[in-house]
């Protein structure tokens, strides 16, 4: 779910009902967003995507057994904070910049 979609995305991962935070994600953003998620105490569960091919490269799914948990929701209201105590930004949520400032309205 990226921050484009206000969409709440549940589904079953593993015999359990979950929020997906992300899905189809490198590992390098899997573990972002598991380092950063955990850090604000929410709880994460990294499942690596069946390849439609054998040459596919492998993804991941992000998910959180806490169904209350919307991306959209906790980023553009800034409830989420980075291990340094910033607050995070859309940017900073889609590894664009490390800068949390400007708020979202501000834009280049």
């Amino acid at each position: 779910m990226s921050l484009l979609s206000g969409k709440h995305d549940f589904g079953d991962l593993n015999g359990q009902t979950v929020t997906f935070v992300e899905r189809n994600v490198t590992r390098e953003r899997a573990d972002f967003l598991k380092q950063l998620l955990e850090y604000n105490g929410i709880p994460v569960i990294v499942a690596e995507n069946a390849a439609a091919t054998e040459d596919a490269p492998t993804t991941y799914s992000v998910a959180t057994p806490d169904l209350v948990f919307n991306p959209v929701v906790y980023v553009y209201q800034r409830r989420l904070r980075t291990p340094d105590g910033r607050k995070v930004s859309p940017a900073y949520w889609r590894q664009e910049s490390e800068k949390t400032k400007p708020e979202y309205w501000e834009v280049d």
